[in-house]
């Protein structure tokens, strides 16, 4: 049995011709303009070659610029920081326990003592590392049991964190600064921003209260009288919950 090999294809007719003719002339131009399309992709790379390598050169050092600063600058820095952070903050935990010399350790938390830095000087010397963020919340506090609101405020409106405690702690400490500088208004937008940054045991029935007390001197008795019942609603054990039914019934009234 004889057997066929198909060597190629043979056109039966000159149409078919003329459109293998056609084909084979589409072909050779599509490659042709590809080979025209590299090679002056080629003669861009080649006449930019020292631009391209420079780029490439200013991404890679600019990498291992940052891989450095931040294994061998950043890092130890934050941890000295974090060690230096460790005296003033002894000082203004004695503060707290301290029923005579509380303005005096507070003072000393702020400007430090005995070569040691004190929260402003951290603040200062190591700007953009986490302790010195958290200076910034322990100077405002120190600034607003010292009853200097105005730097109180400052501190504290430059402190920031997403912790559920320190955060809501920052803003309601604002909000203290401005009850005491006689500005129920901003003191009540502080108290709200403390409320709503997160839900907790600790600090929302806490400004609950406040923002409650100073709505209701505000004579926003509707918005204080909403406050006072989530307290006694959602947070029936927390200290804020004493007397807080007598703070409903004068909110109604």
């Amino acid at each position: 049995m004889a057997t066929y090999k198909k060597r190629g294809f043979k056109p039966k007719n000159k149409a078919e011709e003329a459109q293998v003719e056609e084909h084979d002339s589409t072909t050779a131009e599509v490659f042709n303009t590809l080979d025209k399309g590299a090679s002056r992709t080629e003669a861009w790379v080649q006449k930019n070659q020292n631009y391209i390598l420079g780029v490439i050169g200013a991404v890679a050092i600019g990498v291992l610029a940052y891989l450095g600063y931040h294994q061998f600058i950043q890092k130890p820095k934050e941890a000295s920081a974090a060690n230096e952070l460790f005296y003033p903050q002894q000082y203004f935990d004695q503060a707290l326990a301290s029923e005579t010399e509380k303005d005096s350790l507070f003072t000393l938390a702020l400007n430090g003592a005995e070569g040691k830095y004190g929260f402003l000087d951290i603040i200062e010397e190591y700007s953009g590392t986490k302790a010195a963020n958290l200076a910034k919340y322990s100077a405002g506090m120190t600034y607003l049991n010292l009853q200097q609101y105005d730097e109180a405020i400052s501190h504290l409106e430059s402190f920031s964190s997403d912790d559920d405690i320190m955060g809501a702690m920052a803003k309601g400490g604002i909000g203290d600064a401005f009850s005491q500088l006689n500005q129920p208004g901003d003191a009540l937008d502080y108290y709200e921003k403390a409320i709503a940054h997160s839900e907790n045991e600790f600090t929302t029935p806490r400004f609950l209260y406040k923002a409650g007390v100073v709505a209701m001197e505000l004579g926003e008795k509707d918005k204080a009288l909403g406050y006072f019942e989530r307290i006694k609603e959602d947070y029936p054990n927390a200290q804020e919950a004493n007397g807080v039914e007598a703070l409903i019934g004068m909110a109604q009234n």
